[in-house]
């Protein structure tokens, strides 16, 4: 789906345009910096993220224009001179982007995206691609907690009706199936996005609306007799919904049959349910729960014997309920000048967790030989190469005291271009292909690293000459203030 639609060259903070004609009025907006999209925190405590949206960055960047409505509005502000609305009316993004790619599992310092380009332009696109990419990251990476929690049984995100609106409700369910759901209630992310399948039954409405439950089970079996499954759970579970659903099931004989269990004690029920369903003759009726739940109920469930064979996880999840705000930054990591230098530039705070990493950058993932599964990530300069099986030191980042060798490992690039000169050329995957490579990088990680809780906490190491720089310039900054 285009987020161009409605024309979003406008939806950024203001003080991107004041920053834009400040730069234009100095005479730098065409000077070249570089900006890293970072994030400094991993959701609900866990180890790891997964980053997702970038599909939509990039339609953004690519139809990224100001119509006449927009310097219109602009000029009526009475703050900006005709030379910058005219600079704005021939405005076109020549900028060249890096990324890593959507569903890769991602830690925290580590570039998602990388802006080199024009500074106006650089500085302007922030505020959507922060938008972009901290709502789906973070609805990627709560799917894949609750996904992981399922065990193997199917989720399907249900969350539509209480997304925070209507773009977070498409792009939420995007997000979700690439962490893992198997499908999604939005229709409308179903038509856009046709890897994803759109599914559903019924509501509570529709059994009220007939002279009995039974009658409602029925008439939806003959109107559905490919894929039946019924809501037991507006009167009462045990006494008539299911006894109600067996008696349907017996009568029409519909291919595949399934009930639903939205409310009470989801536990106990479905115990009872499929006692009742195998007893009855019909142990390939599917069990699907929903009502209010995420990672931590369903691995209860689970745990507690549940006989539930697929989830349905709405509020919870569409809005990352247990914590809602992914929080990535995009910070200027370095200026270049005119015969091609860089001038690396960092951000120093008394926050230790604010300092930023300068430098034009890139991440490297180290896998062992012996098992493929992930190693450490080392934030690397872009000039600088890891070679294969190359004897390598790197810290743990809960102890700066403790250091690990390396040896019979490979490295990776997470890094892949996406733009050149303002150019697209990345060709974006289908949305089944980056899910399933969400799965892959997922099973790379250690099982250390999908604890809900306490996760080990990933090696994640500055190259040597990435610490020094960082080092010099922290030392130079401090010089400057005694």
């Amino acid at each position: 789906m285009d987020t161009n639609t409605a024309n979003m060259t406008l939806l950024t903070d203001f003080y991107e345009l004041t920053m834009a004609n400040g730069y234009f009025e100095s005479g730098v907006a065409e000077n070249i910096a570089y900006f890293d999209l970072f994030f400094r925190n991993i959701p609900d405590g866990g180890g790891f993220a997964i980053a997702a949206g970038l599909e939509q960055a990039v339609e953004y960047l690519e139809t990224l224009k100001f119509t006449e409505d927009d310097i219109a509005f602009l000029k009526g502000r009475g703050i900006f001179k005709d030379a910058f609305l005219d600079y704005l009316r021939n405005f076109k993004f020549t900028c060249d982007v890096w990324a890593i790619p959507e569903g890769t599992p991602v830690f925290p310092g580590e570039p998602l995206v990388t802006v080199r380009g024009p500074m106006a332009q650089a500085q302007f696109v922030e505020t959507m691609l922060l938008l972009i990419i901290n709502h789906q990251s973070l609805i990627a990476t709560k799917a894949n907690r609750i996904v992981r929690a399922a065990a193997g049984r199917g989720v399907m995100e249900f969350g539509t009706r209480r997304a925070h609106g209507a773009s977070a409700a498409i792009y939420g369910a995007r997000a979700a199936f690439i962490g893992g759901c198997i499908g999604t209630a939005c229709a409308i992310t179903g038509r856009e996005y046709p890897g994803i399948p759109a599914i559903g039954t019924m509501a509570h409405s529709w059994v009220q609306m007939f002279d009995s439950e039974y009658e409602a089970f029925r008439r939806y079996a003959e109107i559905y007799p490919d894929n039946c499954v019924l809501l037991v759970d507006t009167y009462n579970v045990v006494k008539s919904g299911i006894p109600n659903a067996v008696r349907v099931f017996n009568e029409l004989k519909p291919k595949k049959t399934g009930i639903r269990l939205d409310s009470g004690d989801v536990t106990y029920l479905s115990k009872q349910a499929r006692k009742m369903l195998d007893d009855a003759g019909f142990p390939d009726c599917i069990i699907v729960v929903s009502n209010s739940l995420d990672e931590y109920i369903i691995r209860d469930v689970i745990l507690q014997g549940a006989r539930i064979d697929m989830f349905g996880v709405g509020e919870r999840l569409i809005t990352s309920k247990s914590d809602p705000v992914f929080g990535g930054v995009y910070k200027l990591s370095a200026i270049e000048t005119d015969d091609g230098r860089l001038i690396p530039k960092m951000k120093i705070s008394e926050n230790v967790e604010k300092i930023t990493n300068p430098g034009f950058k890139k991440v490297y993932r180290l896998f062992s030989k012996k098992t493929n599964k992930v190693v450490a990530d080392i934030i690397a300069l872009d000039h600088e190469n890891i070679p294969d099986d190359e004897n390598f030191v790197i810290f743990d980042p809960a102890f700066t005291w403790k250091r690990k060798k390396l040896s019979d490992f490979y490295a990776k690039d997470l890094r892949v271009p996406i733009f050149d000169k303002g150019k697209r050329v990345y060709d974006n995957p289908s949305i089944g292909e980056i899910q399933a490579y969400c799965k892959a990088q997922v099973d790379t990680l250690w099982e250390e690293s999908l604890r809900f809780e306490n996760p080990t906490v990933y090696y994640v190491d500055l190259s040597t000459e990435l610490w020094n720089l960082r080092t010099d310039l922290i030392h130079r900054y401090q010089k400057d203030f005694e």
